[in-house]
């Protein structure tokens, strides 16, 4: 039941945005003639990075403030700098899984993880040095 309510209200929805054809097309031709959109906000990607660590198994050992089976995301932050290396390593050890750092626990590996994808999250990750 659930599902056909959600359907039907999302297909409520679309029709409801479809807007006027004329004003679509003058849209698309301008969007055509401008420059590529920048490049995403700090926000926006401390938004992916929560994004995909909800869609994920982290948060079964990790929590934000706290310690749970591994260390709480605040005090990765504090732990480790910003910079490129850093990024690439944090990425390696969500992908390759790891042990050592934090304690006997190992972390597992996350191989179904792009790369890109875990640089995000490292990035949502060191955003909270300052909580």
């Amino acid at each position: 039941m659930k599902k056909y309510l959600l359907m039907a209200g999302i297909s409520a929805l679309a029709i409801a945005c479809g807007g006027n054809p004329s004003e679509k097309k003058a849209e698309d031709s301008k969007a055509t003639t401008e420059a590529p959109a920048p490049a995403p906000e700090p926000a926006a990607q401390d938004d992916k990075g929560i994004e995909l660590i909800a869609a994920s198994d982290c948060l079964t050992c990790h929590k934000v403030n706290e310690k749970a089976i591994g260390p709480a995301y605040v005090d990765v932050a504090k732990k480790y700098t910003a910079d490129d290396a850093t990024i690439a390593t944090l990425a390696g050890k969500i992908i390759k899984g790891g042990s050592g750092n934090w304690g006997e626990v190992p972390m597992t590996p996350h191989p179904q993880v792009t790369e890109d994808d875990a640089k995000t999250m490292v990035k949502y990750i060191l955003s909270l040095k300052n909580q």
